[in-house]
């Protein structure tokens, strides 16, 4: 056989190697990591980022229809939101608006915002839809109650800094006000206040899912955690005073719950790791 013929065979026994390893690696089960791997490589970076596209696109499309659809309500979204700082005026006080868009803009501002706020669960199944692929099915099946449990406390933390927090720091920076100064606020002001205060609760509700998540994965143990408990209660409390108004009433109001959701994310975390180990003991015998 000449060296030709020799360097041809070669070759064709390489390809045909390459061609059953291909096989092999799109026959895996998705719980094995070549498999993973081998659709990553497959996939080129441009297509990766046409696929991040479109799902920005859909977030962008239904955030869109639903400001469109409550745009003509904006002016009675913005009377809810104002109601409780209305209710805690003084008679003769009133909001006021020191820029000639604020009246316009205002309300369009706070419609986007309760327009992204509606299409949360439609935003976050769109990212679940992005990463999904490359998770195993153990991270699915605590990555969908972890997506419903951010959902559902994320709506409870805007709906306590309304209903309970926005109250209480009102009717306090209104009772200090000295007797000389009559409250009258700005409406752009009192909504970038009210935002930043709703953002600030619903962030902080998702809490036990971030304690939940951190020991899950490794970076911190249960036990660590609850030897350094003192220092995180302190934390709480030191966060509050940075990202609440100054006064103390929303501070508690919100450190308080902070330490709360902190003890829940340790109790659920308990018994998720008690239940898997007995799964695995249930499973060993």
């Amino acid at each position: 056989m000449s060296l030709f013929k020799r360097q041809k065979s070669r070759k064709e026994k390489i390809a045909a190697i390459e061609d059953s390893s291909l096989e092999q690696t799109n026959a895996v089960p998705d719980d094995n990591p070549d498999d993973i791997l081998g659709k990553l490589v497959d996939m080129p970076i441009t297509e990766h980022l046409i696929e991040l596209r479109r799902h920005l696109i859909k977030i962008c499309v239904a955030i869109l229809v639903i400001f469109l659809a409550l745009v003509g309500f904006s002016r009675e979204l913005y009377n809810f939101l104002s109601d409780p700082l209305v209710a805690q005026l003084p008679v003769n006080s009133t909001m006021i608006a020191t820029d000639i868009t604020s009246n316009f803009m205002a309300p369009i501002r706070l419609t986007v915002f309760v327009a992204a706020f509606v299409a949360m669960p439609y935003i976050l199944y769109q990212i679940w839809s992005f990463v999904a692929p490359g998770l195993y099915k153990k991270e699915k099946k605590i990555a969908i109650p972890v997506l419903t449990s951010s959902i559902f406390l994320f709506y409870a933390g805007v709906a306590f800094s309304y209903f309970i927090v926005l109250k209480g720091v009102l009717k306090f920076f209104i009772v200090f006000a000295p007797q000389n100064v009559l409250p009258m606020t700005d409406i752009d002001s009192y909504l970038s206040f009210a935002l930043k205060l709703f953002m600030v609760f619903g962030l902080t509700f998702e809490i036990p899912v971030v304690t939940l998540l951190l020991i899950l994965v490794g970076i911190v143990s249960i036990q660590g955690l609850e030897d350094k408990r003192r220092y995180i209660i302190v934390g709480c409390f030191a966060i509050a005073a940075v990202v609440t108004p100054p006064d103390g009433v929303s501070m508690l109001m919100l450190a308080i719950p902070m330490w709360l959701l902190f003890e829940l994310g340790l109790l659920l975390a308990k018994i998720l790791i008690k239940e898997d180990k007995s799964a695995t003991t249930s499973d060993n015998d």
